[in-house]
């Protein structure tokens, strides 16, 4: 059974049990659960073609897909404890894209991932839930590096990777297809001054 706790981004952090699955809150965003009722909003997500350019084979995808990878995400947790997030807008309570660590059979390493709808593009948004989502990876299940894989043209999924702190060291090929990996130490993200003021800590109740 999954155990929900909520966390907002403060200055420390508790570790938590394999299988937790934490709400995370930043300054305009709520990180939460990825659920059953997330499929319309998910499927939409999947099937812009401008969203899904650079992921996976660099299309869209179907409802009946769109939901396959739903329920992929959400058995993440089950069998790494950890994984990927919906991340909703504070201000309107709705869904606007998914965020998390990911780490499937035959993945590299340990990765930091971030998806958002077209519409709230420039924002901040994707750094705001990545960097949190970085603080859970090194604070709370204490890992010692994460990367991010990304396509090479992808020019503004690699400037948010590079606002992280990661540095691009190779590329390879995953599943058939050609990315760059970023990769960042939790010692580079615990000195950097912008996250410092990120990490999440356990909200009250």
């Amino acid at each position: 059974m999954l155990l929900m706790k909520r966390l907002d981004i403060g200055s420390s952090i508790l570790r938590f049990a394999v299988n937790t699955v934490l709400t995370v809150e930043t300054e305009r965003l709520t990180l939460r659960q990825l659920r059953a009722s997330d499929v319309h909003a998910y499927a939409e997500l999947c099937a812009d073609p401008d969203v899904m350019k650079y992921i996976g084979d660099g299309g869209p995808l179907s409802r009946d897909d769109a939901w396959r990878q739903l329920a992929m995400l959400i058995g993440h947790w089950e069998l790494r404890g950890f994984g990927t997030w919906a991340v909703e807008e504070k201000a309107t309570g709705s869904f606007v894209g998914r965020v998390g660590l990911h780490h499937p059979a035959g993945w590299p390493e340990p990765e930091i991932g971030w998806m958002l709808v077209r519409r709230v593009w420039g924002r901040g948004y994707a750094h705001e839930a990545a960097n949190a989502a970085v603080g859970v990876a090194f604070d709370s299940l204490a890992w010692n590096r994460a990367i991010s894989l990304i396509a090479p043209d992808n020019t503004r999924s690699i400037a948010v990777a590079e606002r992280l702190g990661e540095r691009f060291e190779r590329e390879l090929t995953v599943r058939g297809h050609q990315v760059a990996l970023y990769a960042i130490d939790a010692s580079e993200w615990r000195a950097s001054p912008v996250p410092r003021a990120s990490k999440p800590r356990p909200a009250n109740g």
